[in-house]
């Protein structure tokens, strides 16, 4: 492997200080309507279904979108260290511009649907390369600052999503849910093209694309993560579509594995799992997107059903570690320069670990400050976490490897959020099923139930008893990313000087 640095030190002295903010400015665009898109849609489903039809199916609406964001993220991973950040970029910018007129002009569910796919397509672009090209414009130094407002534009931009949608509902056609994206995906995109200089790349052999694995990864994600989304809400977790799914998606694991071995430039290649630094990284962030699943999904159902709070209070409960997530990543640099990254990472999840244990003991029905103190102190914890890993893993590779190995750990984030809302999902309904009994029905449909005032007090005791049960559990993710971190991370992680 030829010596890269000089051609990133290039790259950021090349689009020099004044185009770094331009470019910066882009990125955060960028990265805010594709989080923006991923709850956006929710709140103005009713007004979808009653102009498009298609109620059974409007969950996919929402998966979709996850899944193409998720399984494409390796591949433009890949690509983005195969021909340069810039042309992923554009052509992810453009992919999701695509999509967001389409599905502004969408006839019925159907055509919204594969609209919303392709829109997916483009935000893996978005979402990975935008991570990588920070660090290539940042000295090490100056990361964590970059890094943080990217957090806190995700952050912000994911839970401002259903309230956002619910205003252009409310007001003005659906429509415009999607027509929104087009100028400031415009601005984004003239941004990055008028002022992203990369290095000149030294011509050399034919860059040879490894089409055969990223159809596999394609196929391999779209069935696995279709399974875990729909089981045990399309059709029940053992039944033939299922098993289909998870057996296909199993077979296809074992051809990915096959095909990458014998290609030249596989898309996921073995290093990223043989080097001990970005395996371990890799598996605590799947542990992460994991335990996310419980304040982001349950914790609104707890803050409504049992704690009785307005829909505007609950979004406050659950929306008010977006604040102090972005600061404490911010302020992360100052204990990762003193004690390594691993250390800093540890200190935070130990602390996650044990404000998740807490929750279940909090006293019922309790007050609201209680979980929102939990909240914002679990915030801190995880940016604590977080940041600096991410950092480390883009500090341990050269120019040709950080996006592969950026897209790798974000990849394991959203697979373990995938992992984390059929497996949550199955706990609290395995939970009301036997506080209520069989009949019971899903956690959505007692939560309707209660919005109704039709549930009594015991309804409201076993949604307690489920979403403690949910906490419970990402209590357990947070010791397995701990544990993971402490046995298979080196203690100092080996950064290029």
């Amino acid at each position: 492997m030829g010596d890269t640095r000089p051609a990133i030190r290039d790259s950021a002295e090349h689009t020099g200080t004044g185009r770094r903010g331009a470019v910066t400015a882009a990125l955060m665009l960028a990265m805010g309507l594709a989080a923006l898109d991923s709850t956006i849609v929710s709140t103005a489903v009713p007004q979808i279904v009653a102009d498009l039809g298609g109620f059974s199916v409007f969950s996919w609406l929402f998966s979709g979108y996850l899944l193409a964001v998720t399984v494409t993220l390796p591949v433009y991973g890949k690509l983005s260290d195969t021909f340069g950040r810039k042309p992923v970029l554009i052509v992810g910018a453009v992919l999701f511009l695509l999509g967001s007129l389409l599905c502004a002009l969408a006839w019925n569910m159907a055509s919204l649907i594969a609209f919303r796919i392709v829109q997916g397509l483009g935000g893996g672009a978005l979402q990975g390369t935008v991570q990588t090209l920070a660090a290539d414009l940042y000295p090490l130094e100056e990361r964590p600052k970059i890094q943080s407002k990217l957090s806190t534009v995700w952050a912000v931009s994911a839970v401002a999503g259903p309230g956002v949608g619910g205003v252009i509902a409310a007001y003005a056609d659906w429509r415009w849910i999607f027509l929104i994206n087009l100028p400031l995906g415009a601005v984004a995109l003239w941004l990055l093209v008028r002022h992203l200089h990369e290095p000149r790349r030294e011509s050399g052999s034919r860059p040879r694309i490894d089409w055969a694995g990223a159809l596999t990864i394609f196929a391999c994600g779209g069935a696995l993560l279709t399974a875990l989304v729909q089981g045990g809400v399309a059709w029940d977790w053992l039944s033939w579509p299922s098993t289909t799914l998870l057996g296909t998606g199993v077979a296809l694991i074992a051809a990915l594995m096959l095909i990458e071995r014998r290609a030249a430039e596989p898309i996921i290649p073995g290093w990223v799992w043989r080097r001990r630094t970005i395996a371990a990284v890799n598996l605590a962030l799947g542990a992460l997107g994991l335990l996310m699943v419980a304040p982001t999904v349950f914790l609104a159902t707890y803050a409504q059903s049992v704690l009785g709070l307005a829909p505007v209070a609950a979004g406050f409960v659950v929306s008010i570690w977006t604040l102090s997530w972005p600061v404490s990543a911010a302020l992360s640099q100052h204990v990762y320069r003193r004690i390594g990254f691993r250390d800093t990472a540890l200190l935070g999840m130990a602390a996650a670990a044990a404000l998740l244990f807490t929750f279940p003991l909090l006293p019922y029905p309790g007050e609201a400050w209680q979980p929102t103190l939990l909240m914002l102190l679990l915030g801190a914890a995880l940016g604590l976490f977080q940041l600096p890993l991410i950092i480390g893993v883009q500090s341990t590779v050269e120019w040709e490897e950080r996006g592969t190995a950026t897209a790798s750990i974000l990849f394991c984030r959203q697979t373990g959020q995938t992992l984390g809302a059929a497996a949550f999902g199955a706990v609290a309904n395995g939970v009301l099923a036997s506080r209520l009994g069989g009949g019971a029905g899903d956690l959505d449909a007692v939560t309707h139930s209660l919005d109704a005032g039709v549930a009594a007090e015991p309804v409201r005791r076993a949604v307690a008893d489920a979403v403690d049960a949910v906490y419970l559990g990402a209590a357990c993710a947070a010791t397995v990313a701990f544990a993971v971190l402490l046995v298979v991370a080196p203690r100092r992680f080996p950064v290029l000087k």
